[in-house]
């Protein structure tokens, strides 16, 4: 049994990290920690920054600072949970894509090399709403989803 965890740096999706673990001792499973990095979203963000402080011809100075944080913060967090995981005797590993999330989610999801696919019910936002990336692919996934609030 293999088990991918959809992983975007909120606490729902670290507390799916979570659970995966759990679902993946008792039967021996290995469990992949996958995470997506789109510049888009980065992209939208040093824009917003930019506008706001002023600096429009900053743009590109801000989307480059920001992605290298994107990078170095996601691989902190994919490698610590890959830490915890083994302590606890899992077989994990971790998987880091670029590009648009829904695109690279469902590849993955869908390349028949899982039998579960977990996921945390909010995104980064933290909004009480449940997160658009999974109303965006959850009901084109084909592995069953475990969705963790």
């Amino acid at each position: 049994m293999r088990i991918l965890v959809l992983i975007d740096g909120s606490k729902w999706s670290q507390k799916a990290a979570l659970h995966a673990f759990a679902v993946a001792k008792p039967r021996n499973a290995k469990v992949v920690l996958f995470s997506v990095l789109d510049r888009r979203e980065v992209r939208a963000i040093a824009f917003h920054t930019s506008v706001r402080s002023g600096s429009l011809e900053e743009i590109q100075r801000f989307e480059e600072a920001l992605w290298r944080e994107n990078k170095r913060g996601i691989k902190e967090l994919l490698t610590s949970l890959l830490e915890l995981g083994r302590k606890e005797g899992i077989n994990c590993s971790f998987k880091i894509v670029e590009g648009p999330a829904k695109d690279a989610i469902l590849q993955e999801t869908n390349s028949e090399k899982y039998s579960l696919i977990v996921m945390g019910a909010y995104g980064k936002s933290g909004k009480t709403r449940i997160g658009s990336i999974l109303e965006e692919v959850v009901g084109s996934i084909k592995p069953p989803v475990m969705i963790v609030r």
